[in-house]
């Protein structure tokens, strides 16, 4: 099996007939056009009483229900208010860098050189651009965005919507949660208040407010289609991020924007979508986006704890396919859990003893079955401080202390 740096990314045993990918938000060179939709709309039949009744009797006009989108605010233009209250603070990020073209190593050898003297190709240059958004958390300049948008940029330029243009600074950037922070020159800046993501429930209506393809200043409005979606659900595995669902029309160029609830609180930051899907868009909640932005600020990165593990979610078809592909060299003998299938060299995982073939039963005293709740348990562990950790190996329970250590992180792009 192949070795990889990074931490608890499930391993696929087998291949499946489809895969959905991950499309990032960014908006770069490359213009994504997605097809637009006739939406038919709903049509709703009541049963009617016969005509004789219905002269006979003479009922009152009904109460009228306001739809769950707008009884929270008891108005229906509610999102005109909130756009208009909160609309300055969301800014639009565009970055560029400098991409150096890498000569062939044959063109590097001295035999070769004497042959090809200055016809060698020389090293060439490119600028790739792009554009997404971002939203003030501080009225002294401090502003958030994804990690992806300014990754390996050059230059960050921060454009208000009062048209202000300012060089951005970033702060510190975080891929594993797709969290950055930058820093621009300015005081007295509008911001956002927060909200609690915690308390979040499908159904509710959202607000995105961003610059899709470009676009700026585009207000989308939809409801919370679902919570706690895992990177593994969405096809970002290496993601340590739970994340919310919506409905709410999300495009490249809205990454790093902000998803608000009806009071304009920001209760999330916009990106992903599905590429391929309509109406399944994908934010980071605010207090996860809170808890990175303030390390970054502070230390300019984030350590997360890494054990050096691939494991995969054990049930009865995956220990069936286990068992065809690598037949008895492994002994599970149980059906649940959480089964550990590559163990990183020199990894915590590998100093305390962890082996390929034990089936995780519990983190820190808490039964775990699914490879999303080791995720969030080694996520919640300190680093240096032992986690115990609990194994069936070959139908004996072996209990493991484990030393997390910083998550060797590498850069995209």
């Amino acid at each position: 099996m192949k070795t990889t740096n990074h931490d608890l990314a499930p391993k696929k045993i087998y291949t499946r007939g489809f895969r959905h990918r991950l499309w990032m938000l960014s908006y770069g060179v490359v213009v994504v056009f997605l097809g637009s939709c006739s939406l038919l709309p709903t049509k709703t039949f009541e049963t009617r009483q016969s005509d004789t009744q219905d002269q006979k009797t003479i009922e009152p006009n009904p109460l009228i229900v306001p739809p769950p989108i707008f009884s929270s605010s008891g108005d229906p233009n509610f999102v005109v208010k909130v756009v208009q209250n909160v609309g300055p603070a969301v800014v639009r990020i565009d970055s560029s860098r400098t991409i150096t073209s890498r000569v062939p190593d044959e063109f590097n050898d001295p035999f070769f050189r004497r042959f090809f003297k200055d016809a060698a190709p020389q090293p060439r240059q490119r600028v790739e651009q792009g554009s997404g958004s971002g939203f003030i958390i501080n009225s002294s300049g401090q502003i958030v965005t994804n990690a992806h948008v300014v990754d390996g940029a050059d230059r960050v330029t921060v454009i208000l919507k009062d048209g202000r243009t300012f060089n951005g600074k970033v702060l510190g950037e975080d891929p594993v949660t797709d969290v950055a922070t930058i820093k621009i020159d300015a005081n007295n800046l509008p911001t956002l208040s927060v909200g609690n993501s915690d308390a979040l429930q499908p159904g509710e209506a959202v607000i995105a407010i961003g610059n899709p393809l470009g676009l700026n200043n585009t207000v989308t409005s939809g409801i919370i289609s679902a919570t706690g979606r895992s990177g593994s659900d969405i096809g970002a595995s290496d993601k340590r991020v739970d994340y919310i669902q919506t409905d709410a029309a999300i495009n490249p160029g809205n990454s790093g924007g902000p998803l608000l609830n009806a009071r304009g609180q920001v209760i999330a930051m916009n990106t992903a979508i599905i590429r391929g899907a309509q109406g399944l868009g994908f934010a980071i909640p605010i207090n996860t986006v809170q808890k990175i932005a303030q390390e970054l600020i502070a230390k300019g990165k984030v350590d997360h704890p890494y054990l050096g593990v691939q494991m995969v979610t054990l049930t009865p078809e995956n220990k069936e396919r286990i068992k065809n592909v690598v037949g008895d060299r492994l002994n599970i003998t149980t059906d649940d859990g959480v089964l550990l299938v590559e163990i990183v060299p020199r990894s915590p995982a590998s100093v305390a003893g962890l082996r390929v073939g034990d089936v995780i039963k519990s983190i820190n005293n808490q039964p775990v079955t699914k490879i999303e709740e080791v995720q969030k348990l080694v996520e919640k562990s300190k680093i240096g401080t032992k986690l115990p950790i609990e194994v069936e190996r070959n139908g004996q329970i072996v209990q493991v202390g484990v030393q997390p250590a910083p998550l060797p992180v590498r850069r995209e792009g």
